[in-house]
């Protein structure tokens, strides 16, 4: 009786577990087709951690629910069971393998998923061996023909999401370009003769068919559907750009004419990249790329078809509930028809996406030729998925038009993120530059989140005091309760040192948990993951200011002719791999002292320096309305903020991305951060939390004296350089006339060109799986107009 009461409880766990891991997996499927398409369009921590927990979750839970059902099957039934629930149980197995197949809209969290494509092929033959053997070992079984469609269904959606890794990664990307061959009709090495000439002129004229179309330079404004066939036009003559390789020059002066068109607005730009690198998203880390060809139509169809036929054969099987659990003839009924309605939403999600717009219509040759029916409901249907623009008030009444499209129509965040250096020393709030106007969405974002939130700080804050208690505690008994006094014996010695030892380690053990999470996290390489989970209140987030993106566009526009006009080759190769560009040097270059910031000092010097002195310009002007009135002036004061806090952003919280750029930043970084505390500390406003001030105290130093003569190499800190500059500035404006924001935002976008014409490629195309970056916007921009290294 002892022995069988454990065995009853081991089956009965056996069982719930079974049942539990197929619910578990079922949920995490729907959770990735519904959560999983917003990592493009916010960078979020938590749907990004639930996104990650998720995908990782799924393909456990279904390989272990698969091993519980193979161990099942080989038990005798217990008395109590129905005579045919074993059998049921088998049927999920194949619901399984649909469910490693995964949803349409994730087939890989990051890129290295991409690279191990072949794992996932070997994973799919363990699997089916597996399910094979789960349906061998029930045979009879009254529901194989159920099984066998089931199983069918799931082989075709497991290959799906294989292919789809496949043809994202970088091998494939890169084999491209090279393993294409071109097959000849002629052969060079003979002597031709006409009819030889004949052919061709024949087959030239039959290649000239199947050339790609050209690109037409356009002529006036483009429709919604003209703006994202372009984007898809772009996306599949230009992908080589994504692992770094270079493209015909052809190519390239399609594009350039394209993007220094006349008629072509700065808007219009921006939404062509938009969608271009949409598509690139999709590319990469769903099944957009299998889904929208042939053999991915004939699957998805294969699939729901036979999962349709399976649901209708198993609905009108007879004695289900005689012969099977009843809790067993629930979950499958769930798992039927959950997997049909996520099939259902996934083929939606598929008919109105923006690949399928773009197969459904093509460039027409004529643009003045007029729009068919099709293009006309096209055309009307991406209008309603426009980006949109509003109206938002910065400081002094002042508005801006800034990127403000509701959140389930981005196709990016559409924000620039920024840090800034005096903030995050001050622990000061970000102050924001635009107030913006809460929706409904944000709003119960936040409603939702405000719970989460506060416990989670009221626990960090009981944390943070627990840990100073337990230091305190363990000083206090070690020094003033555990001690011996001279005169003692050796026995009484001996005692105390033991009980000290054993309370030495009671004390120790806390630590001891945390150094092996910290070696686990170490094992997992998962540090930069936890480190940015961590709040930080210096670190907020501006939408994109439309000026921001005309300025930008047209002084592309200018460098890209500028560098066509040139006629010397070393001359160009010189201005595309120097930092500081001749254009920013012209702005400044009767000003020596200036321009020793940008020309004697490496990037990460130079940026840090005059991130720190654009924030004291700014800061000494926050009160000053003079200029204030002046819509330019008040612009460029605005778009210098706004790019100095993204440069600093990009060179401390995105390391990976600035690696080629960054140098020793990070430790300049903590160099001048460390001055900056010291005087704050001696001036007493370490906790006042005030920017202002602290820029007040900054440019109170004295630098009559070169800060590097007087530092020498002992520090790395550009603190008072900084100040330096600032003075340098304010005195420029003076004295000569020459407006400091005009020139801030020409050095800014310098700092923003050369950034993203050097950051890591896996990088770059990580962040959009992250929301993506304002960053890639310019680089791409920048590889279309022959900018880019």
């Amino acid at each position: 009786m002892v022995e069988v009461i454990p065995k009853q409880l081991k089956d009965v766990w056996n069982t719930w577990n079974i049942r539990g891991m197929i619910v578990l997996s079922l949920w995490l499927q729907t959770v990735l087709i519904f959560v999983s398409p917003s990592r493009k369009r916010t960078p979020n921590k938590f749907l990004i951690l639930l996104s990650w927990s998720s995908y990782l979750l799924a393909d456990y839970s279904a390989n272990y629910a698969v091993a519980l059902i193979a161990n099942n099957q080989g038990k005798d039934p217990k008395p109590d069971d129905p005579p045919q629930d074993k059998k049921l149980v088998a049927l999920w197995a194949p619901f399984l393998l649909l469910h490693l197949g995964g949803p349409d809209t994730i087939t890989a969290f990051s890129l290295e998923d991409n690279a191990l494509w072949n794992r996932h092929f070997l994973s799919f033959g363990s699997q089916a061996l597996a399910g094979v053997y789960v349906v061998v070992r029930s045979l009879p079984n009254v529901l194989w023909v159920v099984i066998m469609l089931l199983f069918i269904a799931g082989a075709f959606k497991y290959l799906e999401r294989t292919i789809a890794l496949y043809l994202a990664s970088s091998d494939m990307y890169r084999g491209n370009s090279i393993m294409q061959t071109f097959n000849s009709v002629f052969d060079f090495t003979e002597e031709p003769n006409n009819q030889d000439i004949e052919s061709i002129i024949a087959h030239r004229e039959h290649l000239g068919q199947l050339k790609p179309r050209t690109l037409r330079i356009p002529s006036r404004k483009l429709t919604h559907l003209e703006i994202l066939q372009y984007g898809f036009f772009f996306f599949n003559n230009f992908k080589s750009l994504m692992v770094n390789n270079i493209f015909s020059l052809e190519l390239r002066h399609e594009s350039k004419a394209f993007f220094t068109a006349t008629k072509l607005e700065d808007e219009e730009a921006l939404r062509i990249i938009e969608a271009e690198l949409d598509f690139i998203y999709e590319g990469l880390y769903t099944k957009g790329a299998v889904l929208h060809s042939w053999i991915g139509f004939v699957f998805r169809i294969i699939s729901l078809g036979l999962l349709l036929s399976a649901f209708i054969i198993y609905h009108y099987s007879h004695n289900k509930i005689q012969e099977f659990h009843k809790v067993d003839v629930v979950i499958t009924y769930t798992l039927f028809l959950v997997g049909i309605a996520l099939d259902v939403i996934s083929l939606l999600i598929l008919m109105v996406s923006d690949w399928t717009t773009a197969i459904l219509s093509t460039l027409k040759d004529d643009p003045d030729r007029k729009d068919s029916r099709k293009d006309k409901i096209l055309n009307w249907i991406l209008g309603l998925k426009r980006p949109r623009w509003g109206w938002q008030t910065c400081s002094h009444q002042h508005q801006q038009e800034v990127l403000n499209t509701p959140f389930l129509l981005r196709r990016w965040t559409g924000s620039i993120t920024m840090f800034n250096f005096i903030t995050y020393s001050m622990n000061a709030p970000t102050e924001r530059i635009h107030n913006p106007r809460v929706g409904t969405c944000h709003l119960s974002w936040n409603t939702m989140f405000c719970p989460i939130s506060y416990v989670l700080s009221i626990i960090q804050t009981w944390s943070r005091n627990m840990a100073i208690w337990f230091r305190n505690l363990h000083r206090y008994a070690i020094h003033h309760l555990i001690i011996l006094p001279p005169a003692e014996n050796q026995v009484t010695r001996y005692i105390v040192y033991i009980i000290k030892t054993f309370v030495e380690f009671w004390f120790r053990v806390p630590y001891f948990f945390v150094f092996m999470v910290t070696c686990i996290i170490d094992f997992l390489n998962i540090n930069d993951m936890f480190h940015a989970l961590r709040p930080v209140r210096s670190v907020d987030r501006e939408p994109l200011p439309k000026k921001l993106w005309s300025f930008l566009f047209t002084e592309l526009q200018d460098k890209s002719q500028i560098l066509e006009s040139l006629e010397n080759t070393t001359t160009k190769s010189s201005a595309r791999r120097d930092w500081a560009s001749s254009h920013a040097q012209v702005q400044i270059a009767d000003q020596e002292i200036l321009l020793r910031y940008i020309t004697d000092v490496d990037y990460d010097h130079s940026l840090l320096i005059w991130h720190i002195a654009t924030e004291l310009c700014y800061q000494r002007e926050e009160w000053d309305k003079e200029s204030s009135d002046k819509p330019e002036y008040h612009s460029n004061r605005k778009m210098s903020k706004i790019l100095s806090d993204y440069m600093m952003y990009l060179l401390i919280m995105q390391p990976n991305l600035m690696s080629e750029v960054a140098g020793i930043g990070k430790i300049r970084f903590r160099d001048t951060l460390a001055e900056a505390e010291r005087l704050f500390k001696k001036k007493g406003i370490e906790n006042s939390k005030d920017v202002k001030l602290a820029s007040d105290v900054i440019l109170s130093v004295d630098t009559s004296i070169d800060p590097r003569d007087v530092k020498g190499n002992h520090s790395k800190s550009v603190l008072f350089e900084a100040s330096s500059l600032a003075e340098e500035l304010q005195r420029v404006e003076k004295e000569f006339g020459q407006e400091k924001w005009k020139t801030l935002s020409k050095v800014w976008l310098e700092f923003l060109f050369h950034a993203a014409s050097h950051c890591d490629a896996t990088a770059r195309m990580e962040l959009l799986s992250k929301g993506g970056e304002f960053i890639n916007f310019v680089w791409l921009l920048m590889a279309h107009l022959g900018l880019g290294d």
